[in-house]
């Protein structure tokens, strides 16, 4: 599988393997949360370090729940690559929470 089914989800994925940030934050409502492994992270902080100042990259193995549910394979230049799950709160056009983490 490469893409989501859910076309918010989809837009948010394509963001991250194209590195375009400003369309990963387009596609998050302004309040939008995320946790990693449990904790909540700041956001904006998180993205710029895990995804886009490292390259990262999303391959999706496995969705559930009509694409807001993911088993992917994540990479990035300062971890590598591993197994990781991806769940998604969708507002409308927009996504208002992440979590992550290993899988």
């Amino acid at each position: 599988m490469n893409e989501p089914s859910n076309p918010v989800v989809r837009r948010l994925v394509a963001a991250i393997n194209g590195g375009d940030r400003d369309a990963f934050m387009a596609v998050l409502t302004p309040d939008a949360t995320l946790t990693d492994d449990g904790s909540a992270r700041p956001l904006g902080e998180w993205v710029d370090r895990e995804i886009f100042s490292a390259n990262g990259h999303l391959t999706v193995d496995l969705e559930q729940e009509g694409g807001l549910r993911l088993l992917a394979r994540y990479r990035n230049d300062t971890w590598g690559e591993m197994s990781t799950f991806w769940r998604f709160e969708v507002d409308g056009e927009r996504i208002s929470r992440i979590e992550t983490g290993q899988a």
